[in-house]
């Protein structure tokens, strides 16, 4: 896997088990910010994942 995506992918893991631990204690706050970055870090990594998909056809 390359590097940048595996180190997307994570804090993408990392953000969403802050998001539900958050959400179980209750920290509404936290929770939705944990969540609005793993939503962002979700997009970035989809992204990276399709241009390196794209790369690696041309290559091939």
């Amino acid at each position: 896997m390359n590097l940048k995506l595996s180190i997307t992918l994570k804090w993408l893991v990392i953000c969403i088990i802050i998001s539900i631990v958050a959400a179980i204690f209750g920290f509404g706050g936290i929770s939705e910010a944990a969540a609005g970055i793993a939503k962002i870090i979700f997009v970035v990594f989809i992204i990276i994942t399709i241009i390196v998909f794209l790369v690696f056809k041309k290559i091939f």
